[in-house]
């Protein structure tokens, strides 16, 4: 079956520059973006009945750019002055980028780890008399409270944000060649929001383990998957399996 049109389970990138508009020319193929999911803030009220005294903090663990607006919404709302002091780490160079808009970088003490939460463990372990606040969506992958407590440092989850299952019900009677993949929480919003679905001719493709193994526990095939040595980004994982497929 040849590949005409992919369903990317994210929303629309924000820059001309992105890789799906390359593949989408180079192999001429129709990609659409829309969210599966999205994120929700937690009330104050939910937030409190946590029992968290927000100042008796002294550092911030952020990994996303949601953790960053949840938080200093909730700071806001519960008027908490965040002091000059905070020492902040941020897992990347995006979201420590993204902090930008809640405080005066250069003033900061910031520290920017590699992309991944092992390469912020090692930036946390040279604070480690730090008392640290995790702000956190509903859903936290087990390696990061893993990585916290086999450092032995204080720290404490704050729940500010939760990931809700998007509404699709305009695409029920909408077919793609190819749907992707990034989380189990996107084959979660698949099948609440069309419980009945049959795979059929539609090609399923999956980014990251956790996200592979939710495809074939809900009794689907996995076509294609990222990373790998050979196609590191989804990108180049779905261009090789177009190539291929377009050519039979």
């Amino acid at each position: 079956m040849k590949v005409k049109t992919i369903l990317v389970s994210q929303p629309a990138p924000k820059t001309e520059t992105s890789p799906y508009f390359d593949l989408s020319d180079k192999q001429k193929v129709k990609i659409d973006f829309r969210s599966f999911i999205h994120v929700e803030g937690i009330s104050v009220k939910e937030v409190r009945a946590q029992k968290i005294d927000l100042s008796k903090f002294s550092a911030i663990i952020l990994t996303s750019r949601n953790a960053v607006d949840h938080f200093f919404r909730v700071a806001e709302e519960m008027r908490f002055k965040v002091p000059d002091s905070m020492k902040y780490f941020c897992q990347s160079e995006a979201v420590a980028y993204y902090l930008q808009k809640y405080v005066v970088y250069r003033k900061r003490k910031i520290y920017v780890g590699n992309r991944t939460f092992p390469d912020l463990i090692k930036l946390i372990k040279k604070h480690k008399t730090e008392t640290f606040l995790l702000p956190s969506s509903d859903k936290l992958k087990p390696l990061i409270p893993d990585e916290l407590n086999t450092l032995g440092v204080a720290w404490t989850r704050v729940d500010l944000y939760k990931t809700v299952v998007s509404d699709l019900s305009d695409l029920e009677n909408v077919f793609y060649d190819i749907l992707v993949f990034f989380s189990p929480s996107g084959i979660e919003s698949l099948l609440k929001n069309f419980p009945d679905f049959k795979q059929n001719d539609t090609r399923i493709a999956a980014f990251g383990n956790s996200t592979v193994n939710a495809v074939t526990e809900a009794g689907l095939k996995c076509d294609i998957v990222a990373p790998s040595k050979e196609t590191p980004s989804m990108t180049m994982a779905l261009e090789k399996y177009i190539k291929a497929a377009n050519k039979r």
